[in-house]
């Protein structure tokens, strides 16, 4: 790279991610009536990525790939940007506001491909707190060309059902046995859209991690259950192919998905060791139809927000009691700040307890 093409990523790459953290804080703070105001807090680092992204027109072919990476990322976080500016005007419909901020996760599997080669994108692929460590940067690099590590999607073309994304960090070895978390998306959602939800955690932390997405419109919360098979199918089609450790199982979602967790992890055959749902619905004929020891010291980890306007938080009180009352190791999570939104920060904390948690 010439230091004409240096000073245009130099130009691009700073409001490029600054622009998405703004995305993903406005998806953490959305609440129905303060659009208006999460959107004021993050001011508009778009612009900044509207002026630096045609500097990319003149590069060589020879960096066609870098170019088309960037260019991807900046188009889709404009996008976002755009469909925002225009719902403010309008007054900030929420199922609008979620529409445009679908175009987070796509720019964010745009950029991806550069983790590899540039330091400014692998530190935002982690953890704020492991962006500095430049041993965990170096392992990443190292490991990144390898065939068995990295992103793939399985069977997650538009419109699918029933595939799934799966990531194995830069860092996996088949001697040392990885974390496995599964991860549930939201109703109307898709693992390869989820599956940015926890990357960045799960890279940091070393755990193999699979976003599936749900064989119907949503997942099996009522009627016949034919996403428990199929979590089932991917579960061995993983195991055969990475080494896991069979004591660190976690099933977790949002929503839909985190009422998943209880209906598929409270079954008496479930091969998960840790459920962490989140933002979900229960009904206390769910602990009620548990198997009594399935339940007997199984770590669950609720996390749910005292403003949720879709699954009030006595949802999540009430089965925190339950499950605690008929023997579950319970850890109950209320957050202050929280409507019906994913709370990311949340995701490191429930990696320290599962590695705290285990059932031996």
């Amino acid at each position: 790279m010439q230091e004409r093409e240096l000073e245009d990523m130099l130009a691009v790459l700073p409001p490029l991610l600054s622009s998405l953290d703004a995305l993903g804080f406005l998806a953490r703070h959305l609440t129905p009536g303060t659009f208006g105001e999460a959107a004021a807090a993050i001011g508009r680092p778009q612009d900044g990525l509207r002026l630096a992204l045609p500097r990319l027109q003149a590069w060589p072919e020879a960096l066609a790939g870098a170019r088309a990476a960037l260019e991807g990322a900046g188009a889709e976080t404009l996008a976002a940007f755009d469909e925002l500016d225009a719902l403010l005007s309008d007054g900030g419909d929420l199922r609008g506001v979620y529409r445009a901020l679908r175009h987070a996760p796509r720019a964010q599997e745009a950029l991806w491909p550069l983790a590899s080669g540039l330091a400014p994108v692998s530190r935002f692929f982690l953890p704020p707190d492991q962006r500095g460590d430049e041993a965990l940067l170096e392992r990443l690099a190292a490991g990144a060309e390898r065939e068995d590590v990295g992103l793939a999607h399985v069977d997650e073309g538009p419109g699918s059902r029933g595939g799934f994304s799966l990531y194995v960090p830069e860092t996996y070895t088949p001697e040392r046995a990885a974390p496995l978390i599964f991860a549930l998306h939201g109703g109307g959602g898709n693992g390869r859209s989820f599956v940015w939800s926890w990357l960045r955690e799960a890279r940091g932390r070393g755990a193999i991690l699979v976003a599936p997405t749900a064989v119907g419109d949503t997942w099996a919360i009522a009627g016949e259950d034919a996403d428990t098979p199929n979590l089932n199918r991917i579960l061995a089609f993983v195991r055969a192919r990475w080494t896991v450790d069979a004591d660190r199982l976690l099933l977790t979602g949002m929503s839909d998905g985190g009422t998943f967790s209880y209906v598929s992890g409270l079954e008496p055959g479930s091969p998960f060791t840790h459920l962490a749902p989140v933002a979900a619905a229960f009904h206390p004929m769910l602990a009620g139809m548990a198997d009594a020891e399935r339940l007997a010291g199984l770590p669950i980890h609720i996390v749910h927000g005292v403003h949720d306007w879709m699954f009030p938080v006595s949802m999540a009180q009430e089965a925190a009691q339950t499950l605690a009352a008929a023997g579950a190791a319970v850890t109950y999570r209320e957050i202050g700040d929280l409507s019906h939104t994913y709370p990311r920060e949340m995701n490191s904390e429930i990696l320290d307890w599962l590695d705290l948690t285990l059932r031996r």
